[in-house]
């Protein structure tokens, strides 16, 4: 909107229907006396409409007696109208004011923080260390130093290569890419021993630099010495060196896995009830005091902060309790069933130890008791146990 239409819009205008047969005449004769008419349109030949301002509309009456025109005004608009409209509405008018003042008032905290770029670190750790640090819910945007809890976030996290906190409206924004952390790598010139990095059995050794300490067949613990970062000869004597090669060794992951042989199941029913609370901050004011219907039932908490705008929040949060019924069925394993059962699942804890490792072998123990069984898995794999020491003298 221009700044003409704006004003018309401050001091108010009105649409206006204009009926006659010189139309054209009552157009220029307004044109002629600078009395601005828009958003003209015409259903015929005989029929105008058009908006005008306020003052200029008393100026009207003398324009459609010499044109011979019928003027009459279909709406009036603007803001002394609205006024006239609510002006007996006093309790209205201070509600609504008080409302703006209570905007203006909150828009001057922080009522929500986002966490991005995170995977391994958990979105609470990060908003415990800016709560500590002095960004937290509720907190009044002009006491927040970013700088200063970016800084310690940094000095406090070895795990975190960079951070950047943005606060746009009453939502802090806390970004973070997280430090790629790489073993170390002892340098050629120091001396380092191989040692174990698992429990394993050695199938193969190969010692490029060093001093070989186990043989194949050999049964070792993890951090035992494989290949010593020494050599010895009858007339050099012991010379320490920074040790190399490789250590191949059987290895062995397990998992337990209990199995009920009488399993009761729960079935959904698709019946469901939803319940509400308000969250004012840390105050929660629940509408909903009985208990749900249902004989049997999960219950489903999801909360949605409030917000005015993209990044304008506010301290109140909706939080939905989703109850949804079940019946309980009852099945019973045989045993076979359950080794499988208990297989299978006992597979899917290790399954990430063991990717990209060829399997040698696989072993199912079971041990029975009067309601369960006991089903524990073991995989046998081969691969490289040996990772650098540095010798500490």
């Amino acid at each position: 909107m221009n700044s003409n239409r704006l004003t018309q819009c401050v001091n108010g205008y009105v649409d206006i229907v204009v009926e006659g047969y010189y139309i054209e005449r009552f157009i220029n004769i307004c044109s002629t006396k600078q009395i601005l008419l828009w958003n003209l349109k015409r259903d015929d030949s005989i029929t105008l409409y058009a908006s005008i301002a306020i003052k200029d509309f008393k100026k009207l009456k003398e324009i459609s007696k010499k044109t011979k025109c019928k003027v009459r005004i279909k709406k009036k608009k603007g803001m002394p109208f609205t006024i006239r409209k609510y002006k007996k509405r006093k309790v209205f008018i201070i509600f609504f004011l008080l409302i703006i003042i209570g905007i203006i008032i909150l828009s001057n905290f922080v009522w929500n923080i986002d966490i991005k770029g995170n995977e391994s670190i958990s979105k609470e750790e990060i908003l415990a260390l800016a709560e500590e640090y002095g960004l937290s819910i509720g907190k009044l945007k002009g006491k927040v130093d970013t700088k200063e809890i970016i800084n310690k976030i940094r000095l406090e996290r070895d795990d975190i290569a960079w951070v950047g906190i943005e606060i746009e409206g009453t939502n802090a924004i806390i970004e973070i890419v997280e430090a790629d952390i790489k073993p170390e790598i002892i340098d050629e010139d120091e001396y380092c021993n191989i040692v174990a990095d698992k429990d394993a059995m050695i199938t193969k050794i190969t010692a490029r630099n060093g001093t070989p300490l186990v043989k194949k067949g050999d049964i070792v613990k993890k951090g035992d010495i494989l290949v010593a970062g020494y050599l010895e000869g009858k007339y050099t004597g012991k010379q320490y060196v920074h040790s190399q090669g490789e250590v191949q060794a059987k290895v062995w992951y397990s998992a337990i896995e209990k199995v009920e042989l009488k399993e009761v199941k729960k079935v959904e029913t698709g019946v469901s009830q939803n319940k509400y609370s308000v969250k004012i901050n840390n105050f929660e004011i629940n509408f909903n005091k009985t208990l749900p219907k249902f004989e049997k039932y999960d219950t489903i908490e999801t909360e949605k902060k409030l917000k005015l705008f993209s990044n304008f929040y506010l301290p109140f949060e909706i939080i939905t309790y989703t109850y949804k019924e079940y019946t309980e069925e009852t099945i019973i394993h045989s045993i076979e069933e359950a080794k499988q059962i208990g297989t299978e699942n006992a597979i899917k804890k290790i399954e990430e130890e063991v990717k990209d490792k060829e399997i040698l072998d696989k072993q199912v123990k079971v041990k029975q008791e009067a309601d369960y069984i006991l089903v524990e898995v073991t995989l046998e794999v081969e691969e490289n146990i040996g990772i650098e020491e540095k010798i500490v003298f």
